[in-house]
């Protein structure tokens, strides 16, 4: 039986030869290609957007903490004891938290966190270096201090890692866009806490503090008429504030900003430059007092051959339970993604902007709880210019306009600066 060479030669033509294969293979390779970048803006701009979703929700948090208490949650509040005695170093300890807590403390029961709230308003008996352990004594309400010295010999119990509330990470506070996760941090935050575009005080607030930061009794009046002139942020350190005292307008005032957490690469945005070129008066004086520290050739990134940085456990965003400035606080010095700069160590003012893993600029919560995109080209004055302080004169006199520009004037919150640039939102 003979085949049909027709139905022999149609059912050649029916088959894909090797060139034509290839082809469509080069043709999937190239769509792939060009689908790829798309795919990853796609997920970009979903976990922006689920990070300004977070920023709302910290934003009627505080409104709703607003309305209950007539008040903004203070930052650098707590517990300390009275009278204070000792250094610091022995009043380190685990039966008070020294007036370190950061805002988010106070915030966790409006935000959906009443767990760890009850777990931290309340004496907590678990200890995470000793798992199935009663504690005894138990922790006390409101926890011991949200920080450590792990290289001081002289702590007898640095306490932190094994209290619960402190080591947990909480998804409001975290932006998707940001990697950083686990240990060295405790628990980790990507949003701070606006101080202004002032340092003179904003460690301390009110208090006079003797060597390494034991709190007096009292507000000492040097320490709080400095702290008049420079604290010019929607927050002021231990001082309570409400919105009546926002006079700019709450929808012109910084609330918080976004910050990225460090990754342990010296990135000059996450792990700041400790013992500033003339420390405390030398910051103030020149906030780009760091700048000579940036490796030339890599300008994201501290000289190799710097050792002034801070510890691997300090980095930003890493303690969000901490009102130290490294941690929860951010200020309008300069702008949006500008390196990092302590007067000394964690405990001490810093120059600290706002940071982010996004492209081009950073997420702020307005004081009416919009949450805004500013880009890293927002105008910022001139950041040679030393900050406001008390007896300072010309653009440094207390209630001069910032000298940081537009960027600096919305951070202060009652400087009767006129915003007449539109914000993005």
């Amino acid at each position: 039986m003979k085949l049909n060479p027709c139905r022999a030669n149609a059912t050649r033509a029916r088959a894909f030869t090797l060139v034509e294969l290839l082809v469509v293979i080069a043709i999937i390779g190239i769509l792939v290609g060009l689908l790829l970048p798309a795919v990853q803006s796609a997920r970009e701009a979903a976990r922006r957007m689920s990070c300004s979703n977070n920023f709302k929700q910290i934003g009627l948090a505080v409104h709703n903490y607003h309305a209950a208490y007539k008040q903004l949650p203070i930052h650098l509040n707590g517990t300390r004891r009275l009278p204070p005695t000792g250094s610091w170093f022995s009043e380190y300890g685990d039966d008070c938290n020294m007036m370190m807590l950061s805002t988010f403390v106070a915030l966790t029961p409006f935000f959906e966190q009443q767990g760890i709230w009850d777990q931290i308003s309340n004496p907590n008996s678990v200890d995470l270096n000793n798992p199935g352990v009663t504690r005894v004594p138990p922790w006390p309400a409101m926890g011991p201090t949200p920080t450590e010295e792990p290289n001081s010999v002289v702590i007898v119990n640095q306490s932190n890692h094994a209290y619960p509330p402190w080591m947990t990470e909480i998804p409001t506070l975290r932006c998707p866009s940001d990697p950083g996760v686990g240990l060295p941090a405790m628990g980790r935050t990507n949003y701070a806490a606006c101080l202004g575009d002032g340092l003179h005080y904003t460690d301390n607030g009110p208090y006079w503090f003797n060597l390494r930061g034991v709190p007096k009794i009292e507000v000492h009046n040097n320490s709080n008429t400095s702290l008049l002139a420079s604290a010019r942020g929607m927050f002021v350190p231990r001082v309570e504030k409400k919105f009546r005292d926002v006079l700019d307008g709450l929808s012109n005032t910084i609330m918080y900003g976004e910050i990225a957490t460090d990754l342990g690469d010296r990135d000059v945005r996450t792990l700041a430059h400790s013992f500033a070129p003339g420390t405390f008066s030398g910051l103030r004086n020149a906030p780009t007092a760091c700048r000579d520290d940036i490796d030339p050739d890599r300008p994201r990134f501290w000289d190799p051959s710097l050792a002034d940085v801070m510890a691997g456990n300090q980095g930003r965003g890493f303690r969000w339970a901490s009102g130290m400035q490294p941690y929860t606080a951010m200020n309008t010095i300069l702008p949006p993604n500008s390196e990092t700069c302590m007067s000394l160590e964690d405990t001490t003012p810093g120059v600290l902007s706002a940071s982010s893993r996004h492209q081009g600029g950073v997420h702020l919560l307005m004081g009416d709880g919009a949450v805004v995109f500013i880009t890293d080209s927002v105008e910022a004055g001139d950041p040679t210019i030393g900050t406001v302080v008390y007896n300072g004169t010309g653009n440094r006199r207390p209630g001069a306009a910032s000298p940081y520009g537009l960027w600096g004037a919305l951070g202060t919150r009652a400087n009767h600066e006129v915003i007449q640039a539109q914000l993005n939102q």
